[in-house]
This record gives structure tokens, sequence and C-alpha cells, in this order.
């Protein structure tokens, strides 16, 4: 009897201790939802948060490719528009895993269900982004396979594109003339804006990057056939690639 009094005792003291909540894990980033602004092929926005889509790189809107006739097509702005056409004004939920060197929020974003980082490969307005991610391997073999997108034609990954190097490889289906490379390379570098939506002006250098629009003072003077100039079509899409405005 004395033993069961302690024991009950006991247990009242017990739940006299106000008990301790769980906590989330330190670090933990929690989930944006809301109709976001898209900036690129691989680049949206969700209020104030800047996200780039993890396990993806889409081809930049300077950018230009070869159709299957070897014609010169804004591709960047096509993948882009393709994006916006499939789920733009709906409700994405993008689960943050990180940021990337320019601050923004890196997330894998889902829309009712479908992922869309998936569905970008799979169109073939997007490639697998294997130096980080082989999640969207498989989905790149079959846009490639029905040459679905961007494999329609040729074109340059991406990532070699943003380096300009001479060895880059070509990529699509098509058959490409001599000149191919040299095409695809000065795309960003083109006397005339690749699409006349995209008329921002960027200036790269060492020191880093300088975005100018129509009505800033240097604007009439940047000689875009040069190297290290970039074409974009916002200037959050500028400063999504680290340039800033002039001061």
């Amino acid at each position: 009897m004395r033993f069961i009094l302690m024991m009950s005792l006991s247990l009242a003291l017990l739940a006299s201790i106000p008990q301790a909540r769980a906590r989330p894990a330190m670090g933990a980033a929690p989930d944006i939802a809301g109709v976001p602004r898209i900036v690129d092929g691989d680049t949206v926005q969700i209020d104030a948060t800047k996200i780039r889509l993890t396990g993806i790189d889409a081809p930049e809107t300077d950018q230009v490719c070869l159709d299957p006739a070897g014609e010169r097509w804004a591709c960047g702005v096509t993948a882009r528009d393709e994006l916006i056409e499939h789920v733009g004004g709906k409700v994405w939920t993008c689960h943050i895993s990180g940021t990337d060197r320019y601050r923004r929020s890196l997330a894998a974003c889902e829309v009712a269900g479908e992922d869309v980082q998936k569905w970008m490969v799979r169109s073939g307005w997007a490639l697998s982004f294997v130096r980080y991610s082989h999640v969207y391997d498989a989905d790149e073999a079959i846009a490639r396979e029905e040459r679905s997108g961007l494999w329609a034609g040729a074109f340059i990954a991406p990532w070699d594109w943003r380096h300009r190097s001479t060895a880059t490889v070509i990529l699509g289906a098509a058959s490409v003339p001599i000149n191919a490379q040299t095409i695809l390379l000065s795309a960003a570098s083109a006397a005339a804006a690749p699409d006349p939506d995209c008329t921002i002006k960027a200036n790269i250098s060492r020191t880093g990057c300088i975005y100018h629009q129509q009505a800033d003072r240097w604007y009439a003077k940047m000689n875009m056939d040069l190297r290290g100039k970039r074409w974009f079509c916002s200037t959050e899409e500028a400063e999504a690639a680290g340039c800033r405005a002039p001061r």
C-alpha cells in the first residue's frame, strides 16, 4: 500500500512538470508557397524570395540555339515562356534546401503535386544539372530520344555557354552548319537583342557586372559585339545573375 502511494505521488509530480516542446531542427528552412513571377527557365520569385530551381539548368534568356533547319532562335526566352504557359499563374510550393552565391534560395518546387523541374527537363526546356545532381538524368534521356524542345535542333549546354569555351560540345539532333559554334557562342554579344523584350545591356568584367537600361547615360554607347556583354529581359534577371545597376 505504501509503495502504491509513493508511485502515485511520483506520477503526480511528473505531471506537474512542464513538458518541453519539440523544436524544428536548427537550420531547417520552411517551405514557401505562392504564385511566382517567372524570371527565366530555372529562376522564379515568390514575394521577396528569389528562387533557383535545383537539379536543372535552363538556357539563359539571351542564349540562342539553332532550330531543326539550322536557323537561329531565342531558345532561352522560349524556355522561360514555356514554363510560364505551363504553370504560370498557379500556386507553387517550394522546398528550400539552401542558398547560392547570388543569395537566391535553392529549392525544388511543385505545382499541384507535379515536379516543376522534372517537367522542364522531360519537355526538353532544361538539362539535368549533372554538376550538382543526377535526379533528372533519366528525364533528359527521354527528352533527347524524343527530340523534345531544345533537342529538336542544336544548342550548347547552359553551363558551357556561360563560359564561352571554344571546346564546347554542340548538343541536339539537327545537322549544324560549319559556323554553328560561332553562332551559338556569340549569341549573348550579338549587336541586336535576342528578343524585343530583352533590351537591358550588361557589361561583365573582372570587377563585377553592371547592367544598363535604355534611359541610362551609357546605354547607347555600349558595343554589344564585344566580349563580356550580355542581354537581360528584366532588372530582376540581371541581379539574379550577379549584376548591379550603375551607381
